[in-house]
């Protein structure tokens, strides 16, 4: 700690990335185009997914337009993520001079226009921080590909240093144990509740392929139960926002919901995969996944917030990018090295080309 606290006149670019989403409706079409363009969400060669893509995103636009709509036509990630780059600002202030830039992946503001930025900033230092706190290929090693081919571009030559994961950090953790014991007494009141542990789903194929985040997902889950500490406490991992006919990891949130309205139960979800709001837990954790709960007799439906601005989740990621400007190799779970068993080779590791241009 000392000798990162003794770099007072550096400056230092914090760049963290999330998904983005579209800031009016006119944006949802382009918006679902660049998701369905990715080659880490369509694993098909061009111009097989650019025509996919079209599509897809032509077909689905109407709806989710709709989506949107019930949350004022717009996504709040951006708005959300800036309260958590201000806060993050704040938290790493002693460092010297340090500037947190905010990279989305499918709407602006995107990587090729913020690596201009990070470059006119003329940083001494640069931290890659993705808000997903465990690793995919679809997302973390996305964003950090499309970033790679953009700082080339911006003439950014100096390394960056990567934080690729954070399953079981502590402020992140605490954050959300915290809300969940909340919730949970609150849902005690209607019985002995049920705690649905849900993220967002892939399809089996990819997991498969080796990618961790189910792994992670679940170490996550693991690490909140330990800390909640409430002794024979009802939990399930579970997955959410199943799109398309491939088949996906499970159990589904869904079929939990069903699960619990059987079993007269309670239920409390945690997504436990989201940093902060947005439409999956606006619309449907909030909404869709409420509704189907009362449908299906559930006693009583809790949702758990997202971490957002909170001061000691925002301290967890500032002691991992403290972490990150001191280490040599990207930082998975706050320590050199890796936390995920050799087994999972879609892994963020130096010698791979996660980082490669597409």
């Amino acid at each position: 700690m000392t000798s990162i606290q003794s770099k007072g006149g550096r400056r230092i670019a914090v760049v963290v990335f999330n998904l983005g989403g579209p800031d009016r409706p006119e944006a949802v079409q382009p918006f679902l185009f660049n998701l369905f363009n990715d080659k880490s969400i369509i694993r098909l060669p061009n111009p097989l997914r650019l025509v996919l893509a079209n599509i897809v995103s032509r077909r689905r636009a109407k709806e989710a337009t709709k989506i949107y709509a019930r949350i004022g036509g717009k996504s709040p990630l951006l708005e959300n993520t800036r309260s958590q780059a201000a806060a993050l600002e704040l938290a790493l202030a002693d460092l010297g001079t340090v500037r947190i830039f905010i990279a989305m992946r499918y709407w602006h503001p995107m990587s090729d226009e913020v690596a201009f930025e990070v470059s006119q900033f003329e940083p001494d230092d640069t931290v890659l921080l993705p808000l997903y706190p465990q690793f995919s290929t679809t997302t973390t090693a996305s964003s950090l590909r499309v970033w790679a081919r953009a700082a080339r571009a911006a003439g950014l030559d100096r390394p960056a240093r990567t934080i690729c994961c954070y399953p079981t950090e502590g402020g992140f953790i605490e954050t959300f144990a915290d809300a969940i014991r909340q919730a949970h007494s609150a849902a005690s009141r209607h019985g002995r509740p049920r705690i649905l542990f849900s993220a967002h789903g892939l399809p089996e194929t990819i997991v498969r392929d080796g990618d961790p985040y189910q792994w992670q997902c679940e170490a996550t889950a693991a690490a909140l139960v330990e800390r909640i500490a409430i002794d024979g406490l009802d939990w399930v991992s579970c997955y959410q926002s199943r799109v398309g006919p491939l088949k996906w990891i499970g159990p589904s949130t869904e079929a939990e919901i069903d699960r619990a309205g059987a079993d007269g139960v309670p239920i409390v979800v945690a997504p436990v995969a989201f940093v902060s709001e947005h439409s999956e837990t606006l619309v449907e954790l909030d909404m869709e996944y409420r509704d189907r709960a009362a449908e299906e007799g559930v006693p009583y439906y809790g949702r758990v917030v997202t971490p957002g601005a909170d001061e000691r989740f925002i301290g967890g990621l500032a002691t991992l990018v403290r972490q990150a400007l001191a280490a040599e190799a990207p930082i998975c779970s706050q320590r050199p090295g890796r936390v995920c068993p050799q087994g999972w080779s879609g892994c963020l590791q130096p010698e791979r080309s996660a980082l490669a241009a597409e």
